[in-house]
């Protein structure tokens, strides 16, 4: 593993964030039906955390010699809510696998720092998973 293709794999889960940070403010404004009550704070209240790490990816990318990506996966349309949770409960499951890959990635290129960092995130992102797996378990 070199820095170079660590920063190749920052830059995927970046494009990741960008897609998440899209899909929340999409479907918090798009969200209708009687679930929309609930539906638009839960999808409003992720919107900071996902910028908060995709912040972070930009400034590691940066500091390993790296120019973060601009462009985000593509964004999942959605016809109704459960539809937008399933996105959501997909977008997160991958998040979880692509961090945790990471941080080995991180920690055989010696950089605990990240390694570590990159754990954290893959704690947040398992929480925003298990809360979206429990909506959808009562749909």
């Amino acid at each position: 593993m070199t820095k170079e293709e660590l920063v190749k794999g920052m830059n995927e889960d970046l494009a990741g964030e960008f897609q998440a940070i899209i899909m929340y403010v999409t479907y918090a404004a798009t969200v209708t039906g009687p679930h929309r009550p609930t539906l638009k704070p839960f999808f409003s209240g992720e919107i900071a955390e996902e910028l908060s790490h995709a912040q972070f990816l930009a400034e590691k990318i940066s500091s390993y010699g790296g120019t973060p990506t601009m462009t985000p996966r593509p964004v999942p349309g959605a016809a109704d809510a459960k539809q937008m949770l399933e996105n959501v409960l997909a977008a997160e499951r991958q998040a979880i696998r692509d961090y945790k890959l990471r941080a080995e990635q991180a920690t055989e290129c010696g950089d605990k720092g990240l390694a570590t960092h990159l754990e954290t995130i893959v704690e947040d992102e398992t929480t925003h998973f298990e809360e979206t797996e429990k909506i959808l378990r009562g749909w």
